[in-house]
C-alpha cells in the first residue's frame, strides 16, 4: 500500500511527513504547485528521507516516490535485469 498526495501548498507537508513517518510509501505529485513552493517541498522531502534513512526517486517531472527505511524499492524482477 502507498499514499498518493497532490499538495496544493506548502502547509500540506504535514501529511507527507505523517504518512512517511508511519512507514507508508508516499507518491508526492507536485505538478499543481507553483515553482517556488514545489522546490520547498522537494527540499522538505529530501530532508525527511535523509533524516529517516529512506529513499526518494523521481517518477516523472515533479512527481516523487518517498520510500521509508526498510521498504523494498525494487520490483520482484529487478535482480533478473542484472542477468541479461
Amino acid at each position: 500500500m502507498f499514499k498518493t498526495l497532490c499538495p496544493q501548498n506548502y502547509n500540506e507537508a504535514l501529511y507527507v511527513g505523517h504518512f512517511f513517518r508511519t512507514g507508508v510509501p508516499v507518491v508526492m505529485d507536485l505538478t499543481e504547485m507553483p515553482d517556488g513552493e514545489a522546490k520547498q517541498f522537494v527540499d522538505f522531502a529530501a530532508g525527511l528521507v535523509f533524516g529517516r534513512g529512506g529513499d526518494m526517486d523521481r517518477l516523472a517531472p515533479r512527481v516523487f516516490l518517498l520510500m521509508p527505511h526498510g521498504m523494498a524499492d525494487r520490483g520482484p524482477d529487478a535482480d533478473d535485469v542484472d542477468k541479461l
